[in-house]
């Protein structure tokens, strides 16, 4: 059975800080590389793909985001309240109404390839590349075309897990419980919301993977790996 993207959640809530000073009065979405907000490039690959109806969900510097609803169609402003003292279990669980038959994916990436956010999918699970390597990313085994383990230590020979994510209607119901009694209920307030469905609750999941090339995308960390892609940001490397 193939499966439909319908909506999009951007994490956009948090403070950046291994990105300062440059994240002091932006927050990390909204820092240009090479001319180009890295916001822009998930929102625009979403649009080529058909994919209009966009919530982001904003904590740090929230107001900044306003001009997104000015510039794009389908753009909905989610605030996330807890976003100082939690992890990032607290922006999707704010969104939480959102998440059947959806995309999840950070704001603060840059998008090379937007075929890598088409919205047909077969199962729920995370886009992944390859790794022959030593990583110390979260790091799958598949089998059969379906997850079987994850480890958050990395390690190598396997699929290198990325920040995008699709949900299906069936999954997107379950993630929802499950966040709700985590932040709810047992006050499980400093993971990711990755760790929900890939350690909290992995038995109830049959997650899979959507293979894609590493140069699709690029994620931004920290303040050596943004000047590493702009060096206009040279400058900031004297201030720390």
């Amino acid at each position: 059975m193939t499966n439909k993207v319908k909506r999009a959640i951007i994490m956009a809530a948090g403070l950046g800080n291994r990105m300062k000073p440059v994240t002091l009065e932006t927050p990390k979405p909204l820092v240009k590389v090479n001319g180009v907000r890295m916001i822009d490039t998930v929102i625009n690959g979403l649009h080529q793909n058909g994919i209009n109806e966009i919530y982001i969900v904003v904590g740090y510097l929230k107001e900044k985001f306003d001009i997104l609803k000015s510039e794009y169609d389908g753009i909905t402003l989610i605030e996330n309240p807890y976003y100082m003292e939690c992890n990032n279990i607290s922006s999707l669980y704010v969104a939480r109404d959102y998440i059947e038959e959806a995309i999840i994916l950070d704001g603060d990436q840059i998008i090379y390839n937007p075929d890598i956010l088409s919205p047909e999918f077969e199962r729920s699970g995370y886009n992944s590349v390859w790794t022959d390597t030593e990583t110390d990313e979260w790091l799958q085994s598949v089998e059969n075309g379906i997850v079987t383990s994850c480890s958050r230590t990395g390690g190598k020979e396997g699929w290198q897990l990325y920040s995008i994510s699709r949900w299906t209607k069936a999954d997107g119901i379950k993630l929802k419980k499950h966040l709700e009694f985590e932040f709810e209920i047992n006050k499980n307030r400093q993971i990711y919301w990755d760790d929900v469905a890939m350690f909290c609750y992995a038995d109830e999941y049959e997650l899979g993977i959507r293979p894609m090339d590493k140069g699709d995308i690029i994620e931004v960390d920290n303040l050596s790996e943004l000047v590493k892609l702009d060096e206009s940001y040279k400058r900031y490397m004297e201030i720390i």
